[in-house]
């Protein structure tokens, strides 16, 4: 189909159809998004309409599908290829301790490969501007992805003590292979019984898509970070879940049960619970984050 004059709504309208009565693969011919460097999505270029080649990402990850690599065709346009995901190829973890264990299948998932939550976490460490041998606590550290991000992109950090605590025991077995000769602590350990492991206090406590896994009480969790495992002027990242994995792509947005679209009502709860108490604590609180919202607290005097 020959989309390069036709208004997004009807485009939409066309691939809509299309889904509803079955298709798999849907063909649009478009207009070379590089045709239109500093115009804006529906501005005409010679009488057919540009696109930033993002408003196609957009509308393939809205629809659950997949854009394939655009292909050149006749006369200045571009043929765009989507493939229709498999529903049922969400990652699905193993029993027990072991659903996020090196064998399950989000070991298949490196949150360094997205380059969003790369930029943000590092964004994030920065602000919390850590002094020199710095003691950092990472709950749900799993293989060691956020510290090696932590290592790599804040030279400053990579003297600090880092203590790790994650229940799957390959995660941590692996972990310890990774991070060998740093100054690096490993535990198996539940993170609902923080308190028998004497970990003592940090100037970061960080914990990146653990604490609304099931069976952890995230409320008491964050109780305890601040209470019990926060130094006087220390700073916490937590990031939450904002997407989901199919079919070997990431789709934003957290979802319910029978939603197709993005429903954000718990994320945002859980986002208003953690900053007021952090706030109360003296924290000045930051949220950014897309696939991954990352919410960072940094004592409120080490602003000034």
């Amino acid at each position: 189909m020959n989309a390069s004059r036709l208004p997004l709504l009807e485009i939409l309208a066309f691939v809509e159809a299309e889904l509803a009565r079955g298709a798999t693969v849907i063909e649009l011919d478009v207009l070379d998004p590089d045709a239109g460097h500093g115009h804006y999505a529906g501005e005409p270029i010679d009488g057919r309409l540009h696109r930033p080649l993002r408003v196609w990402v957009d509308l393939a990850e809205r629809l659950g599908l997949r854009l394939c690599t655009p292909r050149v065709a006749a006369d200045g346009l571009v043929k765009l290829r989507f493939e229709k995901l498999d529903p049922h190829a969400r990652l699905g973890g193993a029993a027990g301790t072991e659903k996020y264990g090196v064998d399950s299948e989000f070991a298949r998932v490196t949150k360094l490969e997205d380059p969003g939550f790369v930029i943000d976490m590092t964004e994030a460490l920065e602000r919390v501007a850590l002094p020199a041998h710095a003691r950092v606590l990472d709950l749900g550290v799993n293989t060691g992805d956020e510290l090696e991000l932590l290592m790599q992109r804040v030279p400053a950090l990579r003297e600090a003590a880092i203590v790790g605590v994650d229940h799957s025991a390959s995660a941590i077995a692996q972990a310890k292979e990774r991070f060998a000769g740093k100054d690096v602590k490993l535990h198996e350990a539940d993170i609902n019984a923080l308190a028998s492991l004497g970990l003592g206090r940090f100037d970061l406590v960080l914990s990146i898509g653990t604490l609304q896994s099931p069976g952890i009480d995230d409320r008491d969790v964050l109780r305890r970070i601040v209470q019990d495992h926060l130094a006087p002027a220390g700073a916490v990242i937590l990031g939450m879940p904002n997407c989901r994995y199919i079919d070997g792509e990431i789709e934003y947005g957290a979802r319910m049960k029978n939603f197709t679209q993005p429903e954000l009502g718990l994320l945002v709860k859980d986002v208003a619970f953690y900053r007021k108490y952090l706030q109360q604590h003296h924290r000045q609180v930051f949220v950014t984050g897309k696939n991954y919202l990352l919410v960072t607290a940094v004592h409120s005097t080490s602003r000034l």
